[in-house]
């Protein structure tokens, strides 16, 4: 249905298509609408971002014809319009106008939630600051979905976004990064991703990563080691397309000494396999993961000579 449609009560009615059928949704009351958008399958989009999204009265995205492609997908006629870091300084009083005028701004980037590693945070802080309401719509975010498959702690951690492209830059940021005492999540492209583990492998050693490649897309992809054994791997010619998240375990627990450590893979020993069980500690104490099996190997031998 065209956006000018008028309902009942002379308001402007607004549609998307679900599974094949034409919803209704009203137009939404003016404001500033964060709406976050799938990272890759189109399936992930939530209720509430569609009906917002057909009854904006404009769609403020990085890309239009990456929006595009979603807002086709569900039938959704709203107006499309540029918004990203080359152009935020002359796009951004033009929204501003719009919400003055009582409408309703939807802002999306090409994936995920607004505002991570793009220049959103810029608009919401005048939107805020001009007595806009602004609200957010949550959903996907590549940086929460890295962090929920990657197997690793997750009660801190620490966002980075991307390394500097070049090698001094970046073994700079590094040696920074080095002390935060949280799991690190970073993005990085595919032609970078061999020589950003490199850099990582040297700056922080041999701690526990996962590469995530393609979240919840067709050829999605999670591996999981020691950061040299997947600077290794990836030198070698790993498969590297996509978009890619790195996510790092944090430093190790100094306070965690021997005793901690044998205490727990006794623990965790009683209950589940000697690979279960390093993993389940390594985790839990930060040390090295080879460290931690040569110490489940000289306990289980113990075990098995005092039985004998």
């Amino acid at each position: 249905m065209p956006k000018d449609d008028k309902s009942a009560g002379g308001g402007r009615l607004c549609r998307y298509a679900l599974n094949g059928a034409a919803i209704e949704a009203a137009q939404a009351a003016g404001g500033l609408y964060l709406v976050a958008t799938p990272i890759g399958n189109l399936g992930d989009i939530s209720l509430r971002a569609l009906e917002l999204l057909a009854g904006a009265d404009v769609i403020a995205c990085e890309d239009t014809r990456v929006t595009r492609k979603l807002t086709e997908r569900y039938g959704i006629a709203t107006p499309l319009t540029s918004y990203h870091e080359h152009n935020a300084a002359e796009a951004r009083p033009k929204l501003l106008a719009r919400l003055a005028a009582g409408q309703a701004v939807a802002l999306v980037s090409d994936a995920g939630t607004p505002l991570i590693s793009d220049p959103g945070y810029r608009l919401v802080r005048a939107a805020c600051e001009a007595g806009h309401p602004v609200t957010t719509l949550p959903g996907a975010s590549a940086t929460l979905a890295a962090l929920s498959v990657a197997g690793l702690p997750t009660d801190r951690f620490f966002f980075e976004g991307f390394l500097p492209p070049k090698q001094a830059g970046r073994k700079k940021r590094i040696a920074e990064l080095a002390a935060i005492p949280a799991t690190l999540v970073l993005f990085e492209s595919g032609p970078r991703l061999s020589a950003a583990l490199a850099d990582l492998a040297n700056g922080l050693g041999p701690r526990a990563a996962a590469i995530c490649r393609e979240l919840t897309k067709l050829h999605e992809e999670t591996r999981r080691g020691s950061l040299d054994e997947l600077a290794h791997d990836y030198a070698e010619g790993r498969e590297t397309r996509g978009e890619i998240v790195i996510v790092v375990a944090p430093p190790a627990d100094e306070d965690a000494n021997a005793d901690d450590v044998d205490d727990l893979l006794r623990q965790a020993l009683a209950r589940v396999s000697v690979k279960d069980a390093v993993g389940e500690v390594a985790l839990a104490t930060g040390r090295p993961r080879r460290e931690v099996y040569q110490r489940a190997l000289e306990l289980t031998k113990e075990s098995d000579d005092g039985a004998a």
